[in-house]
């Protein structure tokens, strides 16, 4: 038996007196910029980031007594000196950085190297004097080419191009300009500032107009509407026919044309101007010069496959990553990126700039799209989940202007130097007389390098690597906390998306041992929409946890799901590699205002933060019986609505389905479909008695039998 004992408490706040409501005030105040408030985790793009102060709060609960103020620890310089904590789903390297911050070490495993190459940016320091002058040598090699292809006739600076995809109608082959609306540019508060910028659908004519026009007559003297030729999948032509965009595609990729470009004078002053024979003729030149590049260049590689998050490109026809990009992205772009790569060495400065240039892709492909006046220009491509096909593209000049948005040189300040200022001295937020304040007393730097191994870890410091969590290659009995964020059963497929990026970075590899594989989906990864195939898969590295785990360690992760049946394999994979759940804490998940959540039927606001012990060391379920674990639950709830947290349906049907499953399994009770209809019919009833500002009690009814290992053993239905 596995005797080293961790340190942790026996019993710990973050099973008993959690401050949830506290730190889901600190959260929502962070989850409006993360990118300001944790900019060491935002240097990349990495999807379902958790929120610092969660997980900063996470940390010090774990290791503060039951009954101690876990609050007041959050709030102070706590230091957890010679405290390993381990992340074996690392993402973006939030655990690892409030790890560290809080003076322990850090372990960050993630199977996609994408995501270690996010860590390692958050994790290791810089010489900001080596990173300037490695990027004035990157500028010299690179900098005055790619503005030259981004200028007017007389010289000035093209901030953006403006381009629509265009097809051509089955029936009479007229071609047609996928526009799904003829106001292509607007303010973010148009009743404010009503000017816009319009398009005739037919000729490509621009003029300035309001963002509510009824009807507008080009220079040719075309009429049109607000509406363009598409609505949703469908186009109509001219002549009146109506078809599928996806269908006359053929079987390749749509073709754009330019029709207006917005350009900087010295002055700094913007304007929308149309497209000339200048323009056109540069464009033909990028194309001349992309063919020209000696084969040593750096240009993506790799092809798509099937897969949710790709289907939809590959519908469009998108079947290689370079297909992405239109000629003079490729052609800048692989100019920036040679000049990255042939730096010397394998230096943290050259990483970074490695990392810069493919945060940089995310805003500088066909699949951006613009904004409008008054915010950031740019639409990053992951604005859904998916591989969307944009039919109006926005080219981005990719080195950019103070100007710009989303480009090479604008990202280094943004991004580079606002995570080094944050990792010499870490900001954090918390509550100061009843108000989110922002302190740099209580974390410690991030300043030393990162381990090339982990041994000696008790000493400090950090260890990344790119490792499936089944199979760590770590010692028994070395690690006192799991604190982690995992894949949850879902259609969202990261390594798919992550591809895109990995096409670049295979090429321009940014540290020693990064993959120069064709993609980045590997054997073993959890995330599947499969529940058998998710529950194997995130058994596998439960059942690694709870080796690597000391006597007496903690494992705690955020997680919230949609469908009971992942809810269900989750808990059934905890037990069977011998874990037992103790508390289920509801907390402040991600940003509510994202695309995808929105979207969704019952979108949540909430985690839940899911604590276990080992059963080897004696752990039981904190509840006598499933009223009590029901009303436990519904009682935490309750409190976070009544302390303003917004708490939506999908929260308490997630908080509620996750507590009872994990009762039962904790008594044995096969989680199977019998025994979630009961649970999810308890959830419902919490849903309607919390939605009448009622908090609700367990009250039994006639039992219903679940089969399974608790033989006879008998569920109470409850009454709101």
């Amino acid at each position: 038996m596995n005797s080293r004992r961790a340190n942790v408490p026996v019993r710990s706040a973050l099973e008993t007196c959690f401050p949830s409501a506290m730190l889901s005030t600190v959260g929502t105040h962070e989850s409006w910029r993360k990118e300001v408030h944790r900019p060491a985790t935002s240097t990349h793009k990495w999807w379902a980031k958790r929120l610092g102060s969660v997980f900063r709060g996470i940390i010090v609960a774990a290791t503060t007594e039951q009954g101690g103020d876990a609050a007041a620890a959050y709030s102070c310089a706590t230091r957890l000196t010679g405290t390993v904590v381990l992340d074996p789903f690392a993402g973006s390297g939030v655990t690892g950085v409030e790890a560290i911050k809080l003076g322990a070490t850090a372990i960050c495993m993630d199977i996609n190297p994408v995501a270690t190459l996010v860590q390692r940016q958050a994790l290791q320091p810089w010489d900001l004097a080596a990173l300037y002058d490695a990027y004035a040598r990157v500028e010299r090699a690179s900098h005055a080419e790619v503005d030259r292809v981004h200028r007017t006739e007389d010289g000035r600076t093209v901030l953006y191009y403006f381009w629509v995809a265009t097809a051509v109608c089955p029936q009479c082959a007229v071609k047609v300009n996928l526009f799904d609306s003829t106001v292509y540019s607007k303010d973010a508060y148009p009743k404010r500032k009503p000017r816009a910028q319009l398009v005739c659908p037919e000729c490509l004519d621009i003029q300035e107009g309001r963002f509510d026009f009824k009807a507008a007559i080009c220079a040719a003297g075309h009429e049109f509407s607000q509406a363009g030729p598409v609505e949703r999948s469908k186009a109509t032509c001219r002549n009146g026919h109506s078809f599928k965009i996806v269908s006359a595609l053929g079987d390749r990729p749509p073709e754009y044309e330019m029709y207006s470009k917005m350009v900087a004078n010295a002055r700094g002053e913007k304007s929308y101007e149309p497209i000339t024979q200048w323009d056109r003729a540069l464009y033909m030149e990028c194309e001349n010069l992309l063919e020209q590049l000696p084969d040593s260049a750096v240009l993506p590689r790799g092809s798509l496959t099937s897969g949710n998050n790709t289907n939809q490109a590959l519908k469009w026809n998108f079947r290689e990553w370079r297909q992405f990009f239109n000629a003079r992205q490729l052609y800048s772009l692989s100019i920036i990126a040679t000049a990255i790569r042939d730096l010397d060495g394998l230096s943290a400065e050259r990483e970074a700039l490695c990392a810069l240039f493919s945060g940089a892709l995310e805003f500088n492909n066909l699949f951006a799209s613009f904004k409008g006046e008054g915010t950031g220009a740019v639409r990053h491509m992951f604005s859904n989940h998916v591989l969307k096909p944009e039919r109006t593209p926005l080219e981005a000049h990719p080195w950019g202007t103070p100007q710009s948005s989303g480009a090479f040189s604008t990202l280094l300040k943004s991004r580079i130097e606002r995570a080094h200022n944050y990792k010499e001295a870490p900001i954090d937020l918390t509550v100061r007389h009843g108000n989110v304040a922002r302190t740099a007393e209580l974390s410690t730097s991030i300043t030393a390098p990162l381990r090339e191994d982990w041994m000696n870890l008790g000493t400090g410091g950090a260890y990344v690597v790119t490792r499936s969590a089944a199979d760590t290659g770590l010692a028994d009995a070395c690690v006192d906390l799991v604190i982690t964020d995992p894949p949850f059963m879902d259609n969202v497929h990261y390594a798919e998306l992550a591809d895109f990026f990995h096409s670049w970075l295979r090429e321009m590899r940014p540290h020693a041992d990064y993959p120069s594989d064709d993609t980045t989906r590997r054997a073993g990864e959890v995330q599947n929409a499969d529940p058998a195939e998710f529950g194997k898969a995130i058994e596998a590295v439960w059942v690694e946890c709870e080796r690597l785990l000391k006597h007496g360690g903690l494992l705690a992760f955020t997680y919230h799901q949609a469908r009971i049946s992942g809810w269900a394999r989750l808990i059934e994979a905890l037990h069977r590699a011998g874990f037992v759940v103790t508390a289920i804490q509801p907390v402040k998940g991600e940003m509510t205002t994202s695309v995808v959540k929105a979207g969704a039927s019952e979108p949540s606001n909430l985690d839940s933060i899911v604590v276990c012990r080992r059963a080897a060391d004696g752990a039981t379920s904190p509840h006598s019986s499933l009223d009590q674990a029901f009303e436990y639950a519904c009682a935490q709830l309750g409190a976070l609505r009544d302390a303003g947290v917004d708490v939506g349906k999908g929260d308490v049907r997630s908080v509620v389905r996750g507590t009872l499953l994990a009762h039962l399994a904790a008594e044995g009770v096969t989680l199977d479909d019998a025994c979630q209809e009961v649970v999810d019919r308890l959830a419902s009833q919490a849903v309607e008695a919390l939605a009448e500002g009622q908090r609700p009690r367990a009250v039994e009814h006639t039992s219903t039998r679940v089969d399974g290992a608790a033989d006879d053993r008998q569920l109470a239905l409850f009454g709101g």
